[in-house]
């Protein structure tokens, strides 16, 4: 049994998702969670969490808030050695063997001064670590907005990305591309096609999807992430915050219409369900994400400013299309995953290339 300190981005709920699937996994190993915002109220109830501020995103109307989220951001960095000196302290007291990090800022700087290993385990380091043909369009923006990947978030000395794309890796980075992981609760579903359609908006929302929906198809939309939880507006039905039902409606969905988010893309995929996805054009992570959809023949992309109805049923019109590319797909890195960080929390580092990762008893 090792322990292992693991820092998590604390905006929307997919870091910690991720975190909290490893852990309840290699639950023989000891976990302590750094984290903030929304991420404690998915570790907490399993697992130690100490609370340290995150450098995390503000969203407003569909669109990132730049001003508020530098706002967070610059105190933050100003006062980063005493947060760094937080971590220290408690290093000292945990008295970790490893370090993780999933987008967190403090415990990889922390981790370098006390000479411990860390991991990053993300996917945003998907932009910095491999190699992507763009259209013109994403050049400025994926050279400007990867500057957070790159630097401030920066790549450790191992990195395993989680992905339901695998670009190749750059060869001056030390990185392995692994597909998602699920929860059980995600691998545990019988999928099929009930005739309605999920809708989920994780960062930020905007009135103009829901007159969309009403006007572009007559299937049921079930919608989660907005203020309002109840009710209906014609084929609009709001609903309330739940994993069950959620899940519920995501098995039984005809496809999926949501952000750039990776996690719901993955579970979305791995349950062989289309999306229609609308990225956030300020956060570039789900541009790469929209971009490889629509490349892989998975789904479409669009802009929530320009919703058409036309969109829609063009989208419908190409269904069996979708499915057929997603049949041919491998969505689920779990077992993958588990063997490659149980060799790092025992090692230090991931096995070399080539060897098959082994989870140990």
């Amino acid at each position: 049994m090792a322990r292992v300190l693991y820092g998590i981005h604390g905006t929307g709920h997919g870091h910690a998702m991720r975190g909290l699937t490893i852990a309840r996994r290699l639950s023989r190993h000891e976990f302590l969670f750094v984290a903030d915002d929304d991420a404690p109220k998915v570790l907490e109830a399993e697992f130690p969490v100490r609370r340290l501020p995150n450098l995390g995103t503000v969203f407003k109307n569909y669109k990132v808030d730049l001003g508020a989220t530098i706002a967070r951001a610059v105190p933050l960095l100003l006062h980063r050695r005493r947060y760094i000196d937080r971590v220290l302290r408690l290093m000292d007291e945990f008295r970790p063997d490893v370090c993780m990090t999933d987008l967190e800022y403090f415990v990889p700087r922390a981790a370098e001064q006390a000479g411990l290993p860390c991991l990053t385990l993300d996917h945003q380091h998907i932009i910095t670590c491999c190699r992507h043909n763009l259209p013109p369009g994403m050049w400025w923006d994926a050279l400007v907005q990867g500057l957070t990947p790159r630097y401030l978030f920066r790549p450790t000395a191992e990195n395993l990305i989680i992905s339901f794309y695998a670009p190749p890796v750059l060869p001056r980075y030390k990185a392995r591309v692994a597909p998602p992981i699920l929860r059980d609760s995600v691998l545990g579903l019988h999928p099929r096609d009930e005739g309605h359609v999920l809708v989920y908006q994780s960062n930020s929302t905007h009135r103009k999807l829901v007159d969309f929906l009403r006007a572009a198809t007559d299937k049921t939309c079930y919608v989660y992430g907005y203020d309002r939880t109840e009710g209906r507006e014609g084929n609009v039905v709001f609903m309330r915050k739940s994993e069950e039902g959620f899940l519920r409606l995501l098995e039984g969905c005809s496809y999926v219409i949501q952000g750039g988010g990776h996690t719901l893309m993955g579970e979305a995929l791995y349950l062989g369900k289309p999306i229609l996805t609308l990225p956030l054009k300020a956060m570039v992570e789900q541009r790469f994400n929209a971009l490889y959809v629509e490349r892989l023949h998975y789904g479409m992309q669009a802009d929530m400013l320009s919703l058409e109805p036309e969109l829609l049923r063009r989208f419908e019109a190409r269904l069996p299309e979708f499915k057929a590319a997603i049949a041919a797909g491998n969505f689920c890195g779990n077992e993958m995953v588990f063997g490659l960080v149980d060799h790092f929390i025992r090692h230090g580092s991931l096995p070399t290339r080539g060897a098959p990762p082994v989870e140990e008893g």
